[in-house]
């Protein structure tokens, strides 16, 4: 069997498993498992996220950059951002304008994405090219008017007063003036990394759909619909575009429309950005098997996420792609979508409490049946 198997490559590319280990200590535990399987198969690893939490570090690895920058309240924090291989500055909305930071006090009414926006100029100012912005996990619904002024973008009511707009204070913006932002990132490319398509307001909009876990009751969601519903109002009149209904333009608060607009970034999945940074299609051309995970797959799992991003760059490919997680419901879908198999890596009914303690052992025992399987099919073809 050693000489069948010599010569395969599984490519290893998971998301993290939240609260219990990250995408690349994922990739070592299915590693171990693989070669447990069979010493002489071949490996790629490549940790990735979908432009949420682990995006930095999936992308950037250890070339982080440290900067102190204002929190969603306007108090200082420690943030930070990375830098990949090919030179993009990688920012994640969470890192400045994230909810750990507004725990306890959420607030989506005045929380501002202000510091994320001082990130993005940091780099910039350093002779970055290159910005890709991580919409996941933000306690914010200015619809990116923080960073935007942080730019340089001047935001006046109808007294001409200048002011940063926050979630509460949309419905108060009357002109926008994007002149300075545009000099600063004159030549500069900006990658807005989402994973939804949701548009920036109704009922499938910022507000509705994701004020409630930022803070908002039924009553703050309609103040900031309507905020959302006013400041796109204003983009088309003062800078002749229509975001209403951008796809993924509710991301973030509003942000992937705001970015959109104020600074002429274009929405792309953030999977999609990930893969091409990794080269993930360039190893594909060589591989056997695909293996991905998560920490729980659903319905979510196939609209934008890690998995249905992997499985689009297999859909004309005949290589199977299996999906690991440390939890799943049944999403029959996936089949369709171009996943061959999911496997959750829980041997027991165990509370998770327990089981995130042995997570990376369950996924090497896993990864290892798995291949077996997979070696075994191949073997008697």
């Amino acid at each position: 069997m050693e000489g069948k198997i010599e010569g395969k490559l599984v490519i290893i590319a998971p998301d993290s498993f939240k609260g219990t280990l990250s995408a690349s200590q994922v990739c070592d535990a299915v590693e171990k498992g693989i070669k447990s399987a069979g010493s002489r198969i071949k490996t790629v690893k490549i940790p990735v996220a979908d432009g949420g939490e682990g995006t930095v570090s999936a992308l950037c690895g250890s070339n982080i950059i440290r900067r102190t920058v204002k929190g969603p309240f306007g108090e200082y924090v420690d943030s930070f951002y990375g830098i990949s291989p090919n030179g993009t500055a990688v920012i994640e909305m969470a890192a400045a304008a994230g909810l750990p930071l507004a725990e306890g006090r959420l607030n989506p009414m005045t929380a501002s994405t202000y510091g994320v926006g001082e990130l993005i100029l940091h780099a910039v100012e350093s002779g970055i090219r290159k910005i890709a912005v991580g919409l996941g996990g933000s306690c914010t619904n200015d619809a990116g008017c923080g960073i935007a002024a942080a730019l340089g973008v001047r935001f006046t009511d109808s007294d001409g007063a200048e002011f940063v707009p926050s979630g509460g204070t949309l419905s108060r913006v009357e002109h926008i003036d994007t002149g300075a932002a545009k000099k600063l990132l004159s030549g500069i490319q900006i990658d807005i990394m989402c994973d939804i398509d949701n548009p920036l307001y109704g009922e499938r909009g910022a507000a509705c759909v994701f004020a409630p876990q930022k803070g908002a009751d039924g009553r703050t969601v309609k103040i900031l619909d309507a905020g959302l519903v006013h400041i796109s109002e204003i983009i088309k009149k003062e800078l002749g575009l229509d975001v209403s209904s951008l796809p993924g333009g509710g991301a973030a608060g509003g942000c992937g429309a705001g970015l959109a607009a104020f600074l002429g970034g274009r929405v792309r999945s953030g999977i999609d950005v990930v893969l091409d940074s990794s080269g993930f299609d360039e190893y594909l051309h060589n591989a056997d098997l695909v293996i991905t995970g998560e920490g729980h797959f659903d319905p979510q799992s196939i609209n934008g996420k890690v998995a249905d991003g992997i499985a689009g760059r297999l859909r004309d490919s005949e290589i199977p792609l299996v999906v690991l997680a440390g939890g799943d419901a049944e999403v029959s879908e996936a089949y369709g979508k171009g996943i061959t198999a999911v496997f959750s890596i829980q041997h027991e009914p165990v509370a998770f409490s327990e089981a995130k303690d042995h997570s990376y052992e369950y996924l090497r025992r896993t990864a290892e049946n798995v291949m077996r399987l997979f070696l075994s099919a191949k073997k008697h073809n």
